[in-house]
């Protein structure tokens, strides 16, 4: 695993942060937002990406590239994979993003704008930077890696759907190995001034690190996020025969369709139901095996009452048994990154036995879907024999995956 996120420069700096329960949220550093209404998110800090990239390959790429390739760089260095070794033919890449460049597109149209009476004035790597498939092919490039790779883009479920993916092209025989992951770095006047005019983000700005309120009463809305995270996904047997080290076991996935809003997701939680109930059929689990859910929870009113109320028609009982927590409270909303990242937690809940906390929460809601009986393991991180992990996330246009993780046992 790797990562790049708001609360680490590493996937061990950022979970130690997550179980203490830190926030990530700060005044904006990147842009001027006085301007704009909210004027703070979860920013990746003290990162020098030329510890890990050359001066060319800095200058070419997007903020949102470059954070992939490093969580991609750490990822296969946690891996230990013998690049010399290996059938590079039979190593992958599968990255999702939800927006793409969108600093590059900024800058690049602004700077048009501000040039038109002098003609044309694009930069070559216009395009190649500001795509949204082009960190895989980075990826794939830095190390080559010749196997499967491509980008999925569905919005906030992007990176998930790459773990699904990949998970399912190396079931199918496709590849050996799949670097899968996410990237996204959105915190720019397009980005925070784009959500704001949805009315999405929070406004909270006289106390950014307790903004981000998943299942509270005065949630007003999600913060923003940027970062990486990747997941080195290989055959079981591959992994074996090399002697690699195994953190978990990805046992299904599940993928549905809210088909009812272009941004709102259902208000009876039908597409978080259909995908929590493929999930489990593809592991052949029951509900009352899985110990903890990293929920999508973003902090919007509908969101977090649909999936609550999803979780409690699938789950039973057993709803009120699983542990269940949104990491969104600390590091933001990583949008294309959300599912990669998250997954990662759910992971490391595994390892080490021990549910992150849901903080920032100060008050309930009225709202009996808000069933507080359920275990939203707030404000503090539990410790408990987490066996199963399961992960939610949901992206603008209805776009639903889940993906489940278990202890894996020799």
């Amino acid at each position: 695993m790797g990562a790049v996120t708001p609360l680490g420069n590493t996937s061990d700096e950022t979970w130690k942060n997550i179980v203490a329960g830190k926030s990530g949220a700060a005044p904006i550093t990147e842009f001027d937002t006085s301007k704009f209404r909210t004027h703070f998110a979860c920013e990746v800090k003290n990162l020098d990406v030329k510890d890990y990239l050359d001066r060319k390959v800095i200058r070419t790429t997007d903020r949102y590239t470059q954070l992939a390739m490093i969580s991609a760089i750490q990822g296969v260095k946690d891996a230990e994979i013998d690049l010399e070794a290996e059938d590079k033919n039979r190593i992958g890449v599968i990255y999702g993003v939800g927006i793409g460049g969108i600093h590059t597109f900024q800058d690049e149209v602004m700077y048009y704008g501000q040039n038109m009476d002098k003609g044309p004035m694009f930069s070559p790597y216009f395009i190649p930077k500001m795509i949204a498939d082009i960190a895989a092919g980075q990826i794939s490039i830095h190390f080559g890696f010749h196997g499967p790779n491509y980008t999925t883009t569905s919005a906030c479920a992007s990176s998930s759907h790459a773990l699904a993916d990949a998970y399912n092209l190396i079931r199918l025989g496709k590849a050996n190995i799949i670097v899968s992951g996410g990237a996204e770095a959105a915190i720019c006047d397009c980005g925070v001034g784009g959500f704001n005019s949805m009315h999405a983000l929070s406004t909270r700005n006289d106390d950014p690190e307790h903004a981000s309120r998943p299942f509270s009463g005065s949630r007003d809305g999600f913060v923003m996020g940027e970062g990486a995270g990747c997941l080195v996904l290989e055959d079981l047997d591959h992994a074996k025969a090399r002697g690699a080290h195994i953190y978990a076991e990805m046992v299904g996935e599940g993928m549905s369709a809210d088909a009812y809003h272009i941004t709102a997701s259902h208000p009876e939680g039908l597409g978080a139901k259909l995908v929590m109930k493929a999930a489990l059929a593809d592991a052949g689990m029951k509900p009352s095996e899985i110990d903890y859910i990293n929920v999508h929870g973003t902090a919007t009113h509908v969101g977090d009452l649909s999936e609550a109320k999803a979780i409690k028609e699938i789950f039973g009982e057993s709803a009120y048994r699983v542990n269940i927590s949104s990491t969104k409270s600390m590091i933001g909303h990583l949008l294309g990154a959300a599912g990669a990242v998250e997954a990662m937690f759910c992971v490391l809940s595994i390892r080490d036995n021990i549910v992150p906390p849901t903080i920032n929460h100060q008050e309930g809601d009225d709202d009996p879907d808000l069933d507080y009986r359920m275990n939203f393991t707030f404000n503090k991180a539990q410790k408990r024999t987490v066996n199963a992990a399961l992960s939610n996330t949901f992206g603008f246009g209805g776009h639903n995956c889940c993906v489940i993780f278990k202890k894996y046992v020799k």
